[in-house]
């Protein structure tokens, strides 16, 4: 039959089996390993037949693999145990030359020959090392501080030299200094320090050499190492100078109960540095002035502080009127400085709608409207504040909407500056380019102020040719007239108006159509 066998019975077997049952099994019936017997030499020949026999071994597998370091460093470690040094050195050159970079290879062969106390042997070791792999800071760390337990000062100075010239890692730079401070060599750790900045310029540095003068010199020393870093990052650039520099200035200058000088480092700080940049140094300037600043210093921070969040607020949104508003009502409170405002109002004015809907421009409108307000008001620059209302007309979009009150802001602060034909010729090119009844209203109004009541009937008239079922139009007309004591002229316009259809005389002034301005309907 081919096929594999059935199974007829698949019931359970009465004795169970656990895996566990069969790993302890296999574990108790295992063989022992097979151990190499302990020889023992009894006289100088068995040693050299058993040099002989290891020493081929060696090099068998040498031959097979002689790139394998650790089969060359066993063959060394060896030969050292048989106390053969020549033979340990031939062999730790013969490693070398196969591989010449290989750091973990001359430290073993350093550490035999310093192990068995042949100092002069490691020294020349150590300088090979150097010489072919100058970049490796592990053999010069090791290099001096052989120099140094071998208590040669001047050596581990001029082994310490050899490695400057090659502008290594700050801590290379900090551990000859440290050494140098050690035995009291305080004007050559300075000059290291000198040495150091040039090369490693980074702000952290600099701090590390105040701290250093601030323990061994006076106070003098310690400013002018905080200038010259402070003048030699600023030389690289602004961006180099970092706030840990600046922070670690100040703080050291209050320390000293210059709090003036303080106050002079954070502010120049924070007005340089970036937001990004000078958080930490923020919030040292914050804790500053509450411990030793006045009312006018700690009110200074905190208008910082908002600044910061509404920079935060705007870079996330560039188009937050709301915000806007905000941040400009704190800075006209807070700064006297004009043109630190005006560059806020014209960075808040260049944030033009997307659109051309005027659901969007209407409260990007009001930043115009208060810029001008200011510069008229506050300011006194009426030149500035007509160039505003002129750059805000131009903006905007007339052919689709446009806005009654810009205009007639723009006539009133004419008028105030005695510019009456500049005013009349403005509303006129409103009525002219737009026409819209609120603009209408708007010129009668001033006119009617003015006493110019002929400007006011042609007005009138011209705005019942545009908007001819006005009813509000035709009521106000005429009681133009019969304010004037014209009746007859009042009771024509009535009756001339009832003859219109679709106009009644009969509905309440305050349900009389209003201006899309002022109910927020989207219309010219």
């Amino acid at each position: 039959m081919s096929g594999p066998p059935r199974v007829k019975n698949k019931a359970a077997a009465s004795l169970q089996i656990t895996a566990e049952q069969i790993l302890r099994e296999a574990y108790e019936s295992r063989e022992e390993a097979l151990t190499i017997p302990k020889q023992r030499i009894a006289d100088l020949e068995e040693l050299h037949e058993y040099q002989g026999r290891k020493r081929k071994e060696y090099e068998d597998a040498l031959r097979r693999n002689r790139l394998n370091i650790n089969q060359w460093i066993r063959y060394a470690r060896w030969e050292l145990e048989q106390k053969e040094f020549a033979r340990a050195r031939s062999i730790f050159e013969r490693a070398l030359e196969i591989e010449p970079t290989d750091i973990p290879l001359w430290l073993r062969y350093i550490e035999s020959e310093l192990k068995h106390r042949n100092v002069n042997h490691a020294r020349n070791l150590f300088d090979r090392a150097v010489t072919m792999l100058p970049r490796i800071d592990k053999l010069w760390y090791k290099y001096v501080s052989m120099e140094e337990t071998l208590m040669n000062v001047s050596g581990t100075r001029q082994v310490f030299e050899r490695w400057m010239e090659w502008e290594p890692e700050p801590q290379a730079w900090l551990s000859y200094i440290n050494m140098e401070k050690r035995y009291g060599e305080i004007e050559k750790a300075r000059s290291i320090f000198e040495r150091f900045t040039i090369v490693h310029p980074q702000s952290e540095n600099w701090v590390k050499w105040a701290r250093f003068e601030d323990e061994y010199a006076g106070s003098d020393d310690v400013r002018q190492v905080y200038a010259t870093a402070v003048d030699t990052l600023k030389t690289a650039g602004d961006e180099f100078v970092d706030e840990k520099l600046l922070a670690s200035w100040a703080r050291w200058e209050t320390k000293q109960k210059n709090f003036e000088k303080a106050r002079e480092l954070y502010k120049y700080g924070l007005d340089t540095l970036s937001r990004s940049q000078s958080m930490n140094l923020y919030n040292a300037y914050t804790a500053f002035e509450k411990q030793f600043g006045e009312k006018e210093g700690i009110e200074d921070v905190i208008v910082k502080k908002r600044r910061v969040t509404y920079e935060d607020k705007l870079a996330a949104n560039s188009r937050d009127y709301d915000t806007w508003f905000a941040y400009l009502d704190m800075i006209e409170q807070a700064s006297k400085e004009t043109e630190d405002i005006r560059d806020l109002y014209e960075r808040a004015i260049a944030q033009v709608p997307p659109t051309r809907e005027k659901r969007h421009w209407r409260r990007y409108i009001f930043l115009w409207i208060k810029y001008a307000i200011y510069e008229e008001l506050v300011n006194k620059d009426y030149s500035q504040t007509r160039e505003i209302y002129k750059a805000c007309l131009k903006l905007i979009p007339h052919k689709e909407f446009t806005f009654a009150k810009i205009w007639y802001m723009y006539a009133c602060f004419e008028v105030r500056r005695n510019n009456l034909a500049i005013a009349r010729k403005q509303l006129g090119l409103a009525l002219g380019t737009c026409p819209k009844p609120k603009l209408f209203k708007n010129y009668i109004e001033l006119e009617t102020k003015l006493r110019e009541f002929d400007r006011c009937r042609k007005l009138y008239e011209k705005f019942l040719q545009v908007f001819p079922k006005n009813s509000q139009a035709w009521l106000d007309y005429a009681e133009l007239e019969q304010m004037l004591g014209d009746d007859d002229r009042a009771r024509a316009i009535l009756e001339l108006a009832m003859s219109i259809p679709g106009v009644s005389l009969e509905q309440d002034h305050d349900q009389s159509e209003q201006d899309p301005d002022e109910n927020g309907s989207e219309g010219n």
